[in-house]
């Protein structure tokens, strides 16, 4: 079968196997189990299936993939290679009403937002799509699905408090459609990161409400190595670009403000519930390793 090519020429395969490292090793067998089900929340990094299900007959020439493959990826995902870690089943789609979400169902869709689609109608950023499935929106599925789970709060909260939340990677998207309204630098930072950060924090501060214990948060990702970003914004002037990775030095200042931001806002709401783990997935770091070193991972920079 023939595999695609992600950035620097890397099988997007390997990316993502690179990115579980830590957790996993493809050919590992599970670790004792110690969480019953997972949730995760997200955008298309994490998306198992949502958009291909919500848009079925509404958008031309949608694709038809068999499970794992109906997804932006010509493979499985970090979720599912943590799934696998963790003795848990690939995580069904939230979408895909009628399924058992008894060990865990998967909310993420492909071009979410942490923040809805009024903030960006209300701040005439009109390049997002007109349907929403936005950080909001899926906690309202969520909350769906719980209903399908556990019959009491108490019997939620103590199923809740046994499983994994995965909370993002939200974030990219909000600051992507803001590029392309054309919003400065120093916009995008100081008005938008905030509130992404904020929307977060409140998300996870809702499942903690629900008897979430364990949430790992991804952080962003260097958008200025992403090759959509390389091409739709190219720039004429080198100084823009990173000599040691050939990527965007300003997207990916954005990626790590973003980063830095939510690692001090989740410091602080750890504090706040003590009773909770929180934790910070680094998602932006072996990334950027690729980028640097692409001969120690089977492939080569292009000139």
């Amino acid at each position: 079968m023939e595999t695609t090519r992600g950035f620097l020429g890397l099988p997007s395969w390997r990316i993502l196997l690179c990115l579980a490292a830590g957790w996993m090793a493809a050919e590992a067998a599970p670790l004792p189990q110690y969480y019953n089900a997972i949730f995760s929340f997200g955008d298309s990094f994490s998306d198992t299936g949502n958009f291909v299900i919500i848009n079925s007959g509404k958008l031309p020439n949608m694709p038809k993939f068999p499970p794992p493959y109906a997804r932006c990826s010509n493979g499985r995902l970090v979720i599912d290679f943590l799934a696998e870690a963790l003795g848990v089943p690939l995580l069904p789609p939230s979408a895909n009403k009628g399924t058992n979400f008894s060990q865990g169902a998967n909310f993420a869709v492909m071009g979410a937002t942490a923040l809805d689609l009024k903030y960006f109608r209300d701040n005439n950023v009109w390049s997002i799509p007109p349907f929403n499935t936005s950080m909001n929106c899926q906690l309202e599925w969520f909350q769906e699905v719980k209903d399908t789970i556990c019959s009491s709060p108490q019997e939620c909260k103590e199923f809740f408090g046994k499983a994994l939340f995965v909370f993002g990677e939200l974030g990219g998207n909000d600051y992507s459609f803001a590029w392309k309204a054309e919003w400065s630098l120093d916009k995008v930072k100081t008005q938008m990161v905030p509130k992404v950060v904020e929307s977060i924090i409140g998300g996870i501060e809702a499942l903690l409400d629900e008897g979430a214990r364990h949430v790992l948060v991804p952080g962003n990702l260097p958008a200025g190595c992403i090759p959509i970003t390389l091409t739709m914004y190219p720039s004429e002037d080198r100084s823009d670009y990173d000599p040691r990775t050939g990527c965007l030095k300003k997207f990916n200042g954005v990626a790590l403000y973003h980063n830095a931001v939510l690692r001090v806002a989740l410091d602080s709401l750890q504090r706040r519930r003590p009773d909770s783990r929180i934790i910070y997935a680094d998602y932006y770091t072996p990334y950027i390793q690729f980028a640097r070193t692409p001969h120690l991972y089977g492939t080569r920079r292009e000139p």
